[in-house]
């Protein structure tokens, strides 16, 4: 085979097999070369790509024709729906309420930011998938060192975990409203634990109407939330002001620091690994370059549909407390409740005028009649519901992308389920549902700490044109993703800034903290080091070759399956794959 076929072959990934498995024959050089046959190299390729439902790909229907296809585009459908849940799951909500609450109308276009923001973040994540066929987890496993992505997967569970904990409050509270409290919060939380593994069952129905229970999930919170704002009817000239005008008006502190959570809330880390995989899930022939650059196109507008809806659910729970919530204190609205003769009404009965995810419920009883706490509560329900199966599933990629563990579904719902449980059950059993609905605001702030660790790991592959080639990222999109990675790197460290004068005095806190911000921003600076050297800055890529012998790249694949030697330069096709004997 010669150079000039190889570099006609298309993306894949790099497999290692042993000598005593391949025929050998001497290099002019006097090694060793193992040459292996094509269709054994795409037997081992097909076995590790399809770890999504390898037995229920979804057919393409006529993929070779490149025209637009809306019933094409309807087998493409599913992947981004299933996305989009991240962006609605009760952290999510709170965050909205909150802002519409604190910054009235002003903050929307922090929202439509943010989301157009996770937009390009998503469209990144499953070109990843859809060009080498393996998502994120498994493209860290494969490219960076033992240590480090050990450390990245442990970032990756922690995000896992924390948003874990939101589905398990925000269905904790939703059942205490259902029930008048006859539920208990811990009653709540331990319920969780039955439903989740009840949901399990409908895996074992087909991945398509397994995505179909998604969409009626999501189906629920747009008439639930959709019901919401027409009973509140916030006015539209104000929406729209506040969608389309960048500014704050007599904004403060406490606007910049919910600003600051709604990107925090948005863009979740663990949804970008979430989303390479599930790309997996449809029948595309990478040898065919038009296939790919199709399937590219296609999971971009079904991404953008599904954010987009869930963009205009967010918009609902933002505008229904901005016109209902703003501006108002805690008395009015307590003897308001009394008046409705609300069950919950001593939540107001303070001088604290807060709202979150229960106190939220509780106003829309209030404000405007039973029915539309009812209504708030199912919404909220399943919100929680829908989010705790795609947390289960990234649970479950990041095990087998970055450990190479095969677990099953349950057995990784047991494990993080059991982690978040046991701390929401403390805070239920003996604090109360107002630290409870707390937590929140404490897991936000975690998810926008764990985010870089998900944001430098998906730019540095798909910017490197070793793994993607012709796929790579343009200059455009490197520096807008490089400039989010910045800005939320600045974040936490507001964040930080903020919080540590919080803490008790003493100096062991302190020294704790100042460990944890060192580590963190070390392996920061060896994440985005490692960023571009891929990416090709050559003055990096010299101080690589020059302190370690090799350049950090030659531990990527190129995207014609090809592996590249650094120090020689030379290219081996992973088709001919070749081991060298010394």
């Amino acid at each position: 085979m010669t150079m000039e076929s190889v570099t006609e072959e298309p993306p894949r990934a790099l497999v290692s097999l042993t000598a005593e498995e391949n025929s050998l024959e001497m290099s002019a050089s006097g090694e060793h070369e193992v040459r292996v046959e094509q269709e054994d190299i795409d037997a081992a390729l097909n076995k590790e790509i399809d770890t999504y439902y390898e037995d229920q790909l979804v057919d393409i229907p006529d993929a070779d024709n490149t025209k637009f296809s809306f019933r094409k585009l309807w087998a493409f459908t599913g992947p981004g729906f299933l996305m989009s849940i991240a962006y609605l799951d009760p952290g999510n909500i709170e965050s909205d309420l909150q802002s519409g609450a604190v910054a009235n109308f002003k903050l929307l276009w922090v929202l439509l930011a943010a989301t157009i923001l996770g937009l390009l973040m998503q469209r990144l994540a499953a070109r990843l998938g859809v060009v080498t066929g393996m998502h994120l987890a498994e493209v860290c496993n494969k490219r960076y060192p033992k240590w480090p992505r050990i450390f990245l997967f442990i970032m990756v569970e922690i995000a896992i975990i924390g948003s874990d904990m939101q589905e398990v409050i925000g269905t904790a509270i939703a059942f205490y409203l259902l029930s008048n409290g006859k539920i208990p919060l811990y009653g709540g939380v331990i319920i969780t634990i039955a439903d989740t593994f009840t949901f399990l069952l409908l895996d074992k129905y087909g991945l398509r109407k397994l995505e179909a229970f998604f969409a009626v999930l999501i189906t629920i919170m747009a008439v639930t939330f959709g019901y919401e704002y027409i009973v509140v009817a916030p006015s539209q000239t104000e929406v729209m002001k506040g969608l389309f005008f960048p500014y704050c008006e007599d904004c403060g502190a406490p606007q910049l620091l919910q600003a600051v959570a709604i990107i925090g809330a948005v863009i979740m880390p663990h949804n970008i690994y979430l989303h390479s995989a599930l790309v997996k899930s449809r029948k595309i022939d990478r040898s065919k370059r038009g296939q790919v650059r199709e399937a590219n196109m296609y999971f971009f507008i079904e991404a953008a549909i599904a954010l987009f809806v869930s963009f205009v659910i967010n918009v609902f729970v933002v505008s229904v407390f901005a016109e209902g919530f703003y501006g108002r204190n805690s008395t009015e609205i307590y003897d308001q409740c009394l008046e409705a003769d609300n069950p919950h009404a001593d939540v107001f009965n303070t001088t604290e005028t807060a709202v979150d995810l229960f106190r939220g419920g509780v106003f829309l009883g209030c404000q405007f009649g039973i029915a539309a706490m009812y209504v708030w509560a199912v919404g909220i329900l399943a919100a929680g519901q829908s989010s705790t199966m795609t947390g289960t599933y990234t649970g479950q990629f990041a095990m087998e992308g970055f450990l190479d563990l095969k677990w099953k579904k349950w057995q990784v719902v047991l494990v993080t389920r059991s982690v978040a449980i046991l701390p929401t059950v403390f805070v239920a059993v003996y604090r109360g549902i107002t630290d409870l609905t707390g937590m929140n605001d404490l897991l936000n702030v975690l998810m926008s700490l764990q985010l870089p660790f998900a944001l430098i790991p998906i730019l540095t592959f798909t910017s490197s044109p070793s793994v993607m080639k012709e796929f790579s990222n343009g200059r455009v999109m490197k520096a807008v993703a490089s400039i989010l990675a910045l800005v939320v790197i600045g974040i936490n460290l507001y964040f930080a800034a903020i919080y540590i004068p919080e803490l008790p005095p003493h100096w062991w806190m302190y020294l704790i903290i100042g460990i944890i911000i060192f580590v963190y921003l070390a392996f920061l600076s060896y994440l985005a080091w490692f960023a571009l050297v891929a990416m090709g800055f050559p003055f990096v890529g010299k101080c690589a070759d020059h302190k370690t012998g090799y350049s950090l790249d030659s531990s990527i694949s190129a995207s014609d399956g090809s592996s590249i030697n650094a120090q020689n330069g030379k290219s081996y096709s992973s088709t001919e794959t070749i081991l060298r004997e010394k």
